[in-house]
């Protein structure tokens, strides 16, 4: 639950390599490969015939999926009578024909009424899709078990690349991967109380090339699985906005019950820019969340603005409804956000509230008003805002306009600033903003800090579904797209984590497996993947030396693949460690829990980032 109180680096040269990419348990990755595929004729897919003409993905709908509760016969997605309930999904906000922002990516849910057909069982067709962007969206699932399989995205210059698509299974695919789960199974005897899901993938496009179409994955021959989609959509490209802040859902909390209440959440910008947008998200909710009205200033003092809060709006609206695992962007407003400076971001909360996502464990203090208080967002004073809070819900991002790109940090505790001064923005990823905007060799870019306390590079710590006390989130690989992949204008991702892994038993080569997939996976997206030595922490209590002999084993993994698997290596483990005893790092570094270091380590892990190796 979200508590709340009264008030009283070794370089490597940038080294293109093949794709290590390889499917995860419920996503999507490709490896790009231009050119026409041998095994593909152009404008096909393996095994398919040939189709005389694009046509556009509703034109090519061959499966119901939605029924009424009243008619659950009329719908058959699974071969079984079996279908997603339509009241289930009006009751999440996914009405007909609406958009939904899932990973920066528009994906617009089917206009089909129940018991029309809504999607198509992927079998080599040719989709109309034009227009050029970041990456490739799909909405899909499968039915009768995971499916993977290779489609092709054909250019107007005559060019193609293949990818790969995996579409989790509707019924037992991964629920920390979902887009949305659904409480019911609708089938021909009646409503079933089974969760269903739906899934968000994306794949890898040329960027700048623009696309004339999209050829569906074939179907495996002898198998019963289909995959079957929904909707796609390309990307768009985030040009114009850099990243100044960042904050990955490490979970979904119980809160209150809270009624119209207000939160004043404090963030802190890396750069700045002269307008402003920010990101709101509902993942892993089951309903929507209503938004009465948004503000930004600049903090004076505790809860205190500097000026007046200035509105932001939702597509010209002061408020909107965000549906459950959507995410919503304000529209871009002028104000001037300094860099290296606390933001107060304002969010009315008008309903009834009983549970959100949040960001667990912020090491700032934030602020929210009594219950019944009503709208206080415009507000300059703290009067109003008597309680605190320790985490950051809904609110995941602050973008500035201009600015050169962002770099994102993907770890644990350590990045998220454990053990660091609270309210002081001393975490290594601030301490690194700082260094940037400081010199004129490289550019000052934007630092998004993607770390969650207790996070893992390989196993889920958060369910993935409904209100829970652990909020340590998915995995590293299950979160890269949400929390790297589609973020603000990321050119480069440092990945620092793994000492969560080796704690838990997690073996060394589990660890690597996941890094590979993730460089691999980033690469094919055009970031530069850099990867941190993991520190050592003997003397914590289940630091033993089996963990430690997993940590120098991937540790010597990373130092070995600069330039093969990674574009260039921090060595944050020598960084730290003590010299006479290598398993514990050194005194000075130590918070006094021997795992998280103090505000001298964190400052030693920004120095030892080559500001090179970022660009």
């Amino acid at each position: 639950m979200l508590r709340t109180t009264k008030l009283l680096g070794i370089g490597g040269r940038r080294h293109r390599r093949r794709s290590l990419a390889g499917t995860v348990a419920a996503g999507a990755v490709c490896a790009l490969t231009l050119g026409s595929a041998p095994a593909l004729a152009a404008g096909q897919a393996p095994g398919s015939a040939p189709q005389r003409e694009p046509l556009p993905l509703e034109r090519l709908f061959d499966n119901t999926a939605v029924s009424d509760d009243a008619r659950p016969g009329a719908a058959d997605f699974d071969g079984a009578g079996g279908s997603f309930s339509a009241q289930d999904l009006k009751a999440a906000g996914w009405t007909l024909g609406r958009t939904l922002v899932i990973d920066a990516t528009g994906l617009r849910w089917p206009r089909s009424a129940a018991g029309r057909p809504d999607n198509v069982r992927a079998a080599g067709q040719t989709v109309a899709l034009r227009g050029s962007g970041d990456a490739l969206s799909f909405l899909a699932a499968s039915t009768g078990g995971d499916v993977t399989g290779r489609g092709l995205v054909r250019y107007r210059d005559g060019s193609t690349s293949t990818y790969t698509l995996t579409a989790p299974d509707w019924r037992r695919g991964s629920l920390t991967t979902k887009a949305l789960a659904l409480p019911h199974r609708n089938t021909r005897e009646g409503q079933r109380a089974e969760t269903t899901r739906l899934y968000a993938a994306s794949v890898p496009v040329v960027r700048g090339r623009e696309i004339s179409s999209v050829v569906l994955p074939q179907r495996q021959s002898g198998s019963t699985a289909v995959l079957h989609v929904f909707s796609m959509a390309l990307r768009a490209p985030s040009n114009g906005w850099t990243g100044s802040w960042a904050a990955s859902t490490s979970g979904y909390t119980a809160v209150g019950p809270w009624t119209d209440r207000t939160m004043r959440l404090i963030v802190h910008s890396s750069a700045g820019g002269p307008r402003t947008r920010i990101r709101l998200e509902n993942t892993f909710a089951r309903q929507p969340v209503r938004i009465g009205h948004v503000t930004v200033a600049l903090q004076r003092k505790g809860a205190e603005a500097a000026s007046r809060p200035v509105p932001l709006t939702f597509g010209g609206r002061a408020g909107t409804d965000i549906p459950a695992g959507v995410q919503q962007f304000s529209d871009p407003l002028g104000f001037k956000v300094p860099a290296d400076s606390n933001l107060l971001v304002s969010i009315h909360l008008p309903g009834t509230v009983r549970a959100l996502p949040v960001h667990s464990y912020s090491n700032q203090t934030s602020f929210l008003s009594a219950d019944r208080a009503g709208d206080r967002t415009g507000e300059r004073g703290a009067g109003a805002f008597g309680q605190k809070l320790d985490g950051w819900p809904l609110l995941t991002g602050v973008d500035v306009a201009g600015g050169p790109g962002s770099v994102v940090t993907l770890g644990d505790s350590i990045t998220d600033g454990e053990a660091s001064t609270p309210g002081g923005n001393v975490r290594w990823p601030d301490l690194l903003g700082r260094r940037l905007r400081a010199q004129h060799s490289v550019p000052a870019f934007g630092i998004l800090n993607q770390g969650i306390s207790g996070n893992q590079v390989v196993k889920d710590r958060y369910p993935g579904d409904g209100p829970s006390t652990v909020l340590s989130g998915v995995s590293a690989g299950h979160r890269l797209e949400r929390d790297v992949l589609s973020q603000t204008s990321a050119r480069t991702v440092i990945v620092f984590e793994g000492v969560n892994d080796i704690r838990a038993g997690t073996t060394a080569q589990q660890v690597i497996g996941v890094l590979e997939s993730i460089a691999a996976r980033a690469h094919d997206r055009g970031l530069r993947v850099i990867a941190a030595t993991i520190a050592p922490c003997g003397g914590f209590h289940d630091c033993t030396p089996a963990a430690d002999a997993q940590r120098s084993a991937i540790n010597r993994h990373i130092r070995e693949n600069i330039g093969d698997v990674y574009d260039a290596v921090f060595d944050f483990d020598a960084a730290i460690r003590d010299p006479q005893h290598p398993e514990q790092m050194l005194p000075r570094f130590d918070s006094g829990d021997h795992l998280h270091p103090n505000n001298a380590g964190m400052r030693v892990f920004s120095e030892t980032v080559d500001l090179r190796a970022l660009d």
